[in-house]
């Protein structure tokens, strides 16, 4: 079975009756390797086929769908058709015309990549691998078609007719007639990198921003690295309905990267109200901010600290804000909560409300969040991974999603795989979490704790490094940094992550010692992720980020004084699954992590 881009439980409700057989024919017909999109909008133009298909061995055919009644149709030519319709004779571009000339669009568009075309022969410059266009016509027969002479205005090679699409159609005879639809046959089955290089430049939607490159790329180039939500990823976020939704997933399976494709459709959509997406971490709220404004999207997307985002409503709305001091944080929410509860702030301001780690949320900041969704879009999406609860927020959740009046029920999705590391970091980080990552069904909601799956993409070896002193950690991790910049990775690439203060410190200490760029995050506000600097941080700070290359300080005395071994486990499977490509661990003491490690 095909898979199709949105789920046909999505986009079912804007089909026609015909688009919605085609579909299921698709769907239901081609086999598993196919892969298939129903109206979305493809390459630069952004124009809006009917269907897109693609194939590995096959190619790419892109299908246009007309439900026109023979009788619909007065004249038709090679150039142009007389239709009624709509109560009223109109003229349209051939339909064969109309979706080839999209096709050539998108080819045109492929063939500015040196990866997809012929290096050399006959066809030297074009597309490596075939493509193809046809239409379909989905209440007209074959005999219909013949008879009333429209094969003369299409040649019959590129139309399927209502008869050859039924149920009871042979998937071998259905799949032969879209690929009678191809003019040529020359070129070569495409690739793994280069299924994501096509798709990266057919569906721009679904491209995944390389770190460091949050400024909007040069329309003119293109880059050398293309990454691209995986196909599930993808279904997902063009599948997401209104309502309330919850993603359950690992980290580094892309739950952040949906939230901003979902953000920007919503912003997209001649929003009246704006969008407010909330996290726990500030450093992951600046991020966030900077990746919306590349897209200009800053007026229509609000991110927000949650605790700042309360600040900002009780200035607003002239509600009192607590003294500076033990328990403020604490205080600011229960004024926000007394606010609305009093109708003195209003609820429903957003046409959308997003959480992003909404593990780290207390059972009363959610209650109050949902308040806050416009109730005609009811538009709430909560992002969740109780692997990464390191603040002890919703320990044992202790609560359900329906409690604090998030319809979560059905309407969640599990997300297993890790995408973000390499598969040597993933063990590595199993090395001291695993026990506490077992898989758990741990409320009436369905919401297990998930045990992350490898994606089986390889690094090196992350590099465990036993020093004797604590004090020579952030000296040799000053050293292994100098040398991984001498490999090439940019200081902005990096990060050391440390459990306390006073490690940071020390860590910044050596990088001065040794002049290397670097800038320590010790406030809120005090992060930039587009600077070219190590950054410098505790691993509570880290979470909701990534880099390159991490190197961790302070593990030798996890677990922390007083701290649960559980939660301490957690903090540093969320600090090691940081590094996309490199991870350096330095270790001294004789704890139970740095035992597990070396």
């Amino acid at each position: 079975m095909a898979v199709l881009i949105p789920a046909m439980s999505a986009c079912a409700g804007r089909m026609t009756p015909g688009e919605r057989r085609i579909a299921e024919r698709l769907e239901g017909k081609l086999d598993e390797d196919y892969m298939l999109w129903y109206d979305v909008p493809v390459g630069p133009k952004q124009t809006h086929p009917d269907f897109v298909i693609i194939h590995p061995r096959r190619g790419i055919l892109i299908l246009e769908a007309k439900d026109w009644l023979l009788d619909t149709i007065q004249e038709a030519s090679r150039e142009t058709w007389t239709i009624f319709a709509d109560n009223r004779v109109k003229s349209v571009v051939n339909p064969a015309m109309q979706v080839r000339h999209c096709a050539i669009q998108v080819v045109n568009a492929l063939e500015r990549d040196a990866e997809l075309i012929l290096a050399d022969g006959p066809h030297r410059g074009k597309l490596a691998f075939p493509w193809g266009s046809g239409v379909v016509f989905t209440n007209i027969t074959r005999k219909q078609f013949e008879q009333a002479g429209l094969d003369q205005a299409i040649e019959p090679h590129l139309v399927i007719c209502k008869d050859e699409m039924l149920e009871s159609a042979e998937p071998e005879a259905f799949q032969q007639r879209l690929w009678n639809m191809f003019p040529h046959a020359f070129g070569k089955a495409i690739s793994v990198p280069q299924l994501e290089r096509v798709r990266w430049i057919m569906f721009p939607q679904v491209r995944v921003p390389v770190q460091g490159s949050l400024l909007s790329e040069d329309p003119q180039e293109l880059p050398s690295i293309m990454r691209v939500m995986d196909i599930q990823q993808e279904q997902l976020a063009r599948s997401l309905g209104e309502g309330h939704r919850v993603i359950h997933g690992v980290a580094g399976s892309g739950k952040t990267m949906i939230l901003g494709y979902r953000a920007e459709l919503l912003a997209n959509a001649h929003a009246i109200r704006p969008i407010l997406v909330l996290c726990y971490n500030e450093p992951l709220a600046v991020k966030l901010t900077a990746l919306f404004a590349a897209k200009g999207l800053t007026d229509r997307v609000h991110v927000r600290n949650f605790h700042k985002w309360c600040r900002q409503q009780l200035v607003a709305y002239g509600q009192p804000i607590p003294p500076q001091g033990p328990g403020m944080f604490d205080q600011m929410v229960h004024n926000v909560i007394r606010g609305v509860d009093r109708k003195q702030i209003p609820s429903g301001q957003y046409q959308a409300v997003m959480v992003d780690e909404g593990h780290d949320f207390q059972p009363e900041w959610l209650k109050l969040v949902t308040q806050m969704v416009d109730p005609e879009t009811n538009s709430l999406l909560i992002l969740y991974d109780s692997a990464q609860d390191i603040y002890g927020k919703s320990r044992a959740r202790g609560f359900s999603f329906k409690s604090v009046g998030i319809q979560a029920a059905g309407r969640t999705t599990i997300l297993k795989i890790n995408y973000r590391n390499t598969k040597q970091i993933l063990q590595t980080a199993n090395r001291v979490a695993a026990e506490f990552l077992q898989p758990d069904m741990q409320d009436d909601d369905g919401v297990p704790l998930v045990q992350p799956l490898s994606c089986g993409r390889e690094g090196p070896e992350p590099l465990i490094v036993r020093v004797p002193t604590p004090s020579q950690e952030p000296t040799t991790i000053a050293g292994l940094l100098s040398a991984a910049h001498q490999e090439g990775h940019a200081w902005g690439d990096m990060a050391i992550l440390c459990r306390d203060h006073s490690t940071m410190d020390q860590c910044a200490r050596s990088l001065s010692h040794r002049r290397l760029p670097h800038h320590v995050r010790h406030r809120s506000g005090d992060f930039d992720p587009l600077a070219n600097t190590i950054k410098v941080m505790t691993m509570h700070a880290s979470k909701g980020l990534e880099f390159p290359v991490v190197a961790i300080a302070g593990v030798g005395r996890m677990p922390h004084g007083g701290e649960e071994p559980a939660d301490e486990a957690k903090l540093f499977y969320v600090a090691a699954t940081r590094a996309t490509h490199k991870l350096i661990v330095a270790v001294s003491g004789d704890g139970a992590f740095a035992n597990a490690l070396v």
